[in-house]
């Protein structure tokens, strides 16, 4: 039997960044390219945008697993993507090459803050977990970052070339994480195949 909906675990796909600073809206455009896409049951996606204390509240209602999709300058050339796991201690994760979609792993050598717009990653987290300090909930156990190296974040509408091509690469990143990270059906019911 498979475990009930309120018990499978659950994953938040969170497009975060500003739509009229160019390519600080990769997030938005990459979680709308998601929209489309079969996703495992607990997968939620979610258009943030800039509004990273709602985020903040809304891990409050019980996620297992964030993945934040954001513009991520870290030095590499414009439309590299990045796959993060950021750890308590700063780690930095392993930056992959979205040329082509190929997900060549890339030098991660002098990298920098995760985001430059105002409410970070980083800084969401940060409240994140003060809030659940103070009301006794549990943050997510895994937080992973998809992000793509800007060109330009500028005032300006679109994406700039590179990072629009990203983009699909980005989202078949996503589809495979969470795809990789869902629970497997346990068994059938009433003579039906998981």
């Amino acid at each position: 039997m498979n475990a009930p909906a309120q018990d499978r675990p659950r994953t938040l796909v969170a497009g975060v960044g500003n739509i009229f600073l160019g390519d600080d809206g990769f997030g938005v455009e990459t979680v709308r390219a998601l929209a489309g896409r079969p996703l495992p049951d607990g997968v939620e996606v979610a258009d943030i945008g800039i509004r990273g204390v709602h985020l903040a509240y809304r891990l409050l209602d019980g996620y297992d697993t964030l993945v934040l999709v954001d513009a991520t300058a870290r030095g590499g050339e414009p439309g590299t993507l990045y796959l993060i796991e950021p750890d308590p201690g700063g780690g930095t994760g392993t930056p992959v090459d979205s040329g082509g979609g190929t997900g060549t792993p890339v030098d991660a050598g002098g990298l920098g803050a995760l985001d430059g717009h105002g409410m970070s990653p980083d800084a969401v987290l940060a409240l994140l977990h003060t809030l659940c300090a103070g009301t006794g909930t549990e943050p997510p156990r895994r937080v992973l970052v998809v992000g793509c190296e800007p060109a330009c974040v500028e005032e300006g509408i679109g994406l700039s070339p590179r990072v629009a091509a990203a983009v699909p690469a980005a989202a078949r990143m996503i589809t495979d994480l969470v795809h990789q990270s869902a629970p497997a059906p346990t068994g059938h019911t009433g003579g039906a195949h998981p």
